[in-house]
């Protein structure tokens, strides 16, 4: 796209137009010295966007919200949510900008989205911006997180705005454009819910359907059946992150998407050593979204969507909530099942294998690793090679050795399948250690380590000689690891 071309792009305005109860008109903050720190180009181009574009002048004002095409309508999206269990009716985005639509290559709907593009009216006391740090941790873990075939938002570009931002201590500043599905989330149908407006209520689940679930709309009960599949969604992608020892953070009703992506990538980590206490998130204080609370969380949370859709559900509320209360109960078999596939992978197992003997391998071998502090990523990794006869890699990282020679034996009379368990168990994730390495770098103004680690995740099941120091675990000497929300 050339910068002629740039005059034909759309940004539309659907959710805007449909849902203007949930959308404030708004501008982004103007950044003077915009500097591009890391474009997604292979998002760019499912975009039709041309990355030469991108980091011109014209494509910088895209990023950051500055230069928008003819007809574009930005707006900060309200939304409720239950943070760390505790109601907020008002929350909103406050540093953050829809601007718009884009029809990808697909002819797939996604959001244009900005993070850190200064105070809206629902900043409540923020600045409404971001630092460079923070928005490149989303850039690296939305990029890893694709790649391991996750579903996420995905960072399409981050820019320096030449602003500083206060924390703790001044910070060079960013905004980070994001990509998404849709920015519907639970938090979107409690807000409405709240107001008593049955009618937005109603607007808001038809425009989900459309968007993101349209068999439901033939459904007997379509609201219900947008419910379900949310609720599948959603079991599949916790699943999915147990299954790589990724640790949210931050699992509040208004992180929840009703696409059943991942979002927010704010005090985010990988496990090392396998725990299900493991909490990495310094406001967490009490375990609340501890690494092995996710799928318990995530039942809580879609009980605070199915609340909000009692209206909808039946005329008398008694019957709704006997609806819903079914419904619900669902959940637990329907992650069940998600986990146990993909441990069937992961272990590489045959589907003639019942499912009951493949829950019982993997939860015997998770509670070896957790005994013996075992690194989840390496080890998954290192069965591969046990699945073809050299177990001592894999062996060598466990202090019971009777307990992971007699899992062995079992293990293998059923016959595992290496090259399964090859494309299933990455070598790479965004380790800890070397995320914060790449970050310090990075907004010291060296961007090297940063972009190195883009690269290594960006093919995390490629094995690649000279990256060994990517598929190690921190060091003694990096300590207890803590994150941050980044606000």
């Amino acid at each position: 796209m050339t910068t002629t071309e740039s005059a034909t792009l759309a940004l539309d305005h659907r959710f805007a137009d449909e849902l203007p109860e949930l959308a404030l008109a708004w501008q982004a903050r103007e950044v003077a010295e915009p500097r591009l720190l890391a474009l997604d180009e292979s998002l760019a181009a499912e975009l039709g966007l041309d990355p030469a574009w991108l980091r011109g002048p014209d494509g910088l004002g895209l990023l950051t919200g500055n230069r928008l095409p003819d007809g574009a309508t930005p707006v900060a999206q309200g939304y409720a949510g239950h943070q760390f269990g505790g109601w907020s009716p008002r929350l909103g985005d406050g540093r953050a900008l829809l601007l718009g639509e884009l029809t990808d290559t697909s002819g797939r709907v996604r959001d244009l989205h900005l993070k850190g593009s200064g105070r809206t009216p629902f900043s409540r006391g923020g600045d409404g911006l971001a630092a460079v740090g923070p928005m490149l941790r989303e850039h690296v873990m939305s990029v890893a997180m694709h790649a391991l075939g996750i579903p996420t938002t995905r960072s399409l570009g981050v820019v320096a705005t030449g602003a500083q931002v206060e924390r703790e201590v001044l910070l060079p500043g960013a905004v980070l454009a994001r990509v998404a599905s849709s920015h519907l989330r639970v938090g979107s149908f409690q807000y409405a819910a709240a107001s008593g407006d049955v009618d937005l209520l109603r607007r808001l689940a038809d425009h989900a359907i459309a968007r993101h679930h349209p068999d439901a709309a033939d459904a007997e009960q379509p609201h219900l059946a947008l419910f379900e599949a949310v609720m599948a969604a959603q079991a599949e992608l916790v699943a999915r992150w147990m299954l790589v020892g990724f640790v949210h953070g931050v699992m509040n009703t208004d992180n929840v998407t009703i696409s059943g992506e991942t979002i927010d990538y704010g005090p985010c980590a990988f496990v090392d050593a396998f725990d299900p206490a493991t909490v990495f998130s310094s406001i967490d204080t009490a375990g609340r979204y501890a690494f092995g609370q996710q799928p318990v969380v995530a039942e809580w949370n879609l009980a605070r969507f199915a609340e909000s859709l009692l209206p909808l559900l039946a005329d008398e509320q008694d019957e709704a909530v006997a609806i819903a209360t079914a419904s619900l109960g669902r959940f637990r078999s329907l992650y069940s099942a998600a986990w146990t596939r993909g441990m069937r992978d992961k272990l590489g197992l045959a589907a003639s294998v019942p499912d009951e003997t493949v829950a019982s391998l993997a939860n015997d071998l998770l509670d070896l690793m957790r005994t013996d502090h075992v690194d989840h990523t390496m080890l998954f990794r290192r069965l591969g090679a046990a699945a073809r006869g050299d177990a001592e890699p894999a062996r060598s990282l466990f202090l019971d050795l009777a307990g992971i020679d007699a899992w062995m034996e079992r293990w293998r009379a059923l016959g595992p399948d290496a090259t399964v368990m090859d494309r299933t168990n990455p070598v790479h994730v965004p380790r800890n250690h070397l995320v914060e390495e790449a970050l310090v770098a990075a907004t010291g103004g060296d961007l090297a380590p940063f972009e190195r680690l883009v690269e290594v995740v960006s093919t995390p099941y490629d094995e690649r000689p000279g990256l060994e120091r990517y598929t190690e675990p921190a060091p003694e000497s990096f300590g207890a690891y803590r994150t941050f929300c980044g606000t």
